[in-house]
């Protein structure tokens, strides 16, 4: 496969255009509501939208789960991009739901609580949206997408999404087209579960994963295989629901 050379501010203006045909075509005067987790993703995703309809056309949405110790860098964002906010902690309405769970019996494990608290953001996302007449910005990139590292109807979800064809390695070059502080940038995703990196996680660096999938190299095998492994195992991710095809009409 052919390395390209990607050109960042090409892109990042064609990002903004999109934006903006999609809300002329959808929302004339529409609000951009996201979820500001103080990660690049989102931070980089306002930002683009903040440049596409306005700052005051974009709200940003902070959800702790109870306490959140880098909360600060969210509103630090918000507080750059110059946009309007509400913070709204989830911890109670996840906790609400956990209680009935676990009174007929059953046990939450890894995935219900790694997953549960995403899918409560979203519905907070969509009811923000519903309150302000906007539309829910998904922030997942293709690193993240290629190997399932989202949550079905959780960080998956959205109206449009501005940077899921790109790379981490793209996105973060987005990020310094649009003269963002490094901070925000190259801040440390955490997998929020167990304090755990997203690249320990996973298994392996997001170089060496946007490598394979804009080069279809991988000079590491384990890498590699944990790779194929991830993608296969997250197909159902990417899919659309399937559907029973009646043909009896």
């Amino acid at each position: 496969m052919e390395k390209s050379v990607f050109n960042a501010k090409q892109v990042k203006d064609e990002i903004i255009d999109w934006i903006k045909s999609y809300f002329d075509a959808t929302g004339g005067d529409a609000k951009a509501v996201i979820g500001i987790s103080g990660g690049k993703d989102s931070a980089i995703a306002a930002a683009l939208c903040v440049e596409a309809v306005g700052k005051e056309r974009v709200i940003g949405v902070l959800m702790p789960q109870g306490v959140q110790s880098d909360i600060d860098v969210s509103y630090s964002v918000c507080k750059h991009l110059g946009i309007r906010h509400h913070e709204i902690n989830i911890g109670e309405a996840v906790n609400a739901l956990y209680s009935p769970i676990q009174a007929v019996g059953l046990e939450l494990n890894d995935i219900a609580v790694f997953n549960t608290p995403a899918r409560v953001r979203m519905a907070t996302l969509y009811a923000v949206s519903g309150i302000e007449g906007g539309r829910v910005v998904n922030t997942c990139n293709l690193s993240e997408t290629f190997v399932g590292w989202e949550t079905k109807y959780g960080d998956s979800a959205g109206d449009f999404s501005p940077i899921s064809d790109l790379t981490v390695t793209e996105v973060k070059a987005i990020g310094y087209e649009l003269a963002l502080p490094a901070e925000f940038i190259e801040k440390t995703p955490i997998d929020g579960l167990c304090g755990k990196t997203d690249e320990d996680g996973l298994g392996f660096s997001y170089n060496t994963l946007d490598k394979y999938i804009r080069e279809g190299i991988c000079d590491d095998e384990h890498s590699k295989n944990r790779i194929l492994e991830l993608q296969v195992r997250s197909e159902h991710k990417r899919n659309p629901i399937p559907q029973f095809k009646y043909t009896g009409r």
